[in-house]
């Protein structure tokens, strides 16, 4: 059998084998990508280097801002007042609340360019709202994600 493909078995097996374990995941990955490259005689310097580079990425620091921002525009009032706008057009119908939801998750994500934020401002509001008015809390939180 090639050296690929025991690699490819090694990986799997051990990955799974630790998820049985019940390790958490991340430490899984880890464990299972470092015993396969030591392994395939990887240098580790090459791993944790190409690792670095992945990380260090624009796109990455992006998010904890667009994050922030939403938190800046709750705080201002302004998720209050597309959540208003979303309950004027849509919330009287039958599961307007839901639909209240998503209507202010698709205009806050407009408003603030980011699916992350939208979550982190309109959740907080809506998923205790919606728990109140008698949804399931994962069908609320699904439905603000």
């Amino acid at each position: 059998m090639p050296s690929e493909k025991i690699a490819i078995l090694l990986l799997i097996g051990i990955f799974i084998s630790l998820m049985a374990v019940r390790m958490p995941i991340a430490l899984s990955i880890g464990i299972s990508s470092i015993i396969t490259c030591w392994y395939l005689k990887i240098p580790m310097q090459m791993v944790l280097q190409s690792m670095v580079k992945g990380v260090n990425t624009y796109s990455l620091l992006a998010v904890p801002f667009f994050i922030l921002m939403g938190e800046i525009m709750s705080a201002g009032g302004i998720s209050k007042r597309l959540l208003h706008l979303a309950s004027v057009m849509v919330g009287w119908m039958h599961g307007g609340l839901a639909m209240v939801d998503i209507i202010a998750s698709l205009l806050f994500g407009a408003v603030s360019g980011s699916s992350a934020a939208s979550v982190a401002t309109i959740g907080p509001t809506m998923i205790p709202t919606m728990e109140k008015e008698g949804y399931d809390k994962t069908f609320a939180t699904n439905i603000t994600i």
